[in-house]
């Protein structure tokens, strides 16, 4: 929907009247793009409503359909509100999802994290990872306050916002006692072992990280509403080829996310075709799938780089096993035309002033002594060096050689040439050319 006033769409979705009894107090995380928007449902909230961020034709439709997938979500846990049994396996693969988050600079996969405030508290971040060293002294502060044992009564105010968040997008509204008690601990030992594989990162080791290793892979308790295995359910379905293949695919280094884009998109194929059966599925299956996806409002590019992608990666698995005969998506795909560029890939003066002069006046306020720090150089040293924010979040002092001051180096780069997303290398190449044709050197 669009409002008066603002050039952002907006996401508004009614919430259901058999669960709005339950939703009453709830907080939900909503992914959005590389971070989450934070929306409480109050007692006179009649719709989950917030702003896209983005004005992005094909990035609008992609975050409004993530949106809408999390909804679904949360409507299927609150319609079954009994609570949930978790084994110690299962509380310990929830709480690897959270430590490849935390304990990876780099990473911007879907998660709740969460951050401390000094005077105020731990929240939730809304803002990315990259800053977390400036928390250490606050997690530091945490282990003293909770203790080595991290007793689960301890834990609940800090983690327990956290472990709902999360436990929401796998479709569990609640669990039982004895499973919180699991998760609030397995989240307690991920926080601590994360943030120790981030100062082992900041003095300069990055080398293969054996916690990471300890998390199983998550599976579904028999009571969860969502991702329950149907009955009946082969090897050769759908579903089981696509786990199947992840099986394989993560011992070769394929993200998580991949894994989570093939299977949300067969997961919407099986629902098209209305039936699980991999055999059963035509190619002239695929390409009613394909158009059904591009009448509904899909963008063609995600359609083709998303979902035909992920069914003839999967399909092509499976013939290669020896599970199908063909592959069904082989041969089929959509013409996806160029986006259409509405302003220039740099800054323009105007916004490289407004965005330097606010990093040159900014007070800081109760945040960490480090996360002020960042937020008054960060954004200079970028424009100075032509770096990205995590290459600058991550320069570590050295010892054997002095930097000139910063004040020495105003003059080298041309700051209006700075392309928000591309490499440092591209940057480079566009600042020489630019200082040969005006005569200046660097």
């Amino acid at each position: 929907m669009r409002r008066d006033g603002s050039r952002f769409p907006l996401f508004v979705q009614r919430i259901p009247a058999d669960v709005r009894p339950q939703a009453v107090g709830l907080e939900l995380a909503i992914p959005l793009g590389d971070g989450f928007v934070f929306v409480t449902l109050s007692e006179g909230t009649q719709a989950v409503r917030f702003s896209l961020r983005t004005t992005e034709p094909s990035e609008v439709k992609t975050r409004q359909a993530l949106a809408a997938a999390y909804m679904e979500t949360v409507w299927a846990a609150l319609r079954n509100d009994a609570p949930v049994l978790l084994t110690h396996r299962q509380a310990t693969a929830l709480a690897g999802e959270l430590y490849r988050v935390w304990a990876d600079s780099e990473s911007r996969a879907h998660s709740v994290a969460m951050i401390h405030t000094p005077g105020v508290g731990w929240a939730p971040d809304t803002e990315g990872h990259d800053e977390q060293e400036a928390y250490w002294a606050a997690v530091m502060e945490m282990w003293e306050r909770v203790g080595g044992d991290g007793e689960a009564k301890k834990l609940e105010k800090p983690l327990g916002p956290i472990v709902d968040r999360l436990l929401l997008t796998k479709g569990i509204r609640r669990v039982d006692s004895e499973s919180r008690a699991l998760l609030l601990t397995a989240f307690w030992m991920a926080l601590r072992d994360a943030f120790a594989s981030r100062q082992r990162n900041a003095g300069g080791d990055y080398s293969l990280d054996p916690k990471a290793a300890r998390f199983p892979e998550w599976q579904a308790p028999a009571d969860a509403p969502k991702e329950k295995p149907k009955r009946g359910a082969s090897k050769n379905s759908l579903t089981g080829l696509v786990e199947d293949w992840w099986k394989e695919a993560k011992r070769a280094g394929r993200k998580q996310s991949t894994y989570e884009s093939y299977r949300n998109s067969m997961a919407r194929l099986v629902t098209f075709l209305k039936h699980d059966t991999a055999s059963r599925v035509t190619p002239e299956d695929i390409a009613r799938f394909k158009d059904y996806r591009v009448q509904s409002g899909v963008s063609p590019k995600t359609v083709k780089d998303s979902d035909l992608a992920g069914m003839k990666t999967v399909f092509g698995w499976a013939v290669v096993n020896r599970r199908l005969p063909s592959n069904p998506a082989e041969g089929i795909t959509i013409k996806v035309g160029k986006s259409r560029k509405l302003r220039s890939k740099g800054f323009y003066d105007s916004e490289a002033i407004a965005i330097l002069k606010h990093a040159r006046e900014f007070v800081p306020g109760r945040e960490a002594p480090k996360l002020a720090a960042a937020k008054r150089w960060i954004p200079w040293l970028c424009a100075f060096t032509g770096g990205r924010v995590g290459e600058m979040i991550q320069i570590r002092k050295e010892e054997d050689g002095e930097q000139p001051p910063l004040g020495q180096v105003s003059h080298l780069l041309p700051l209006r040439r700075f392309r928000p997303g591309s490499s440092m290398r591209s940057r480079r190449r566009s600042q020489s050319a630019t200082a040969c044709s005006t005569g200046r050197h660097r």
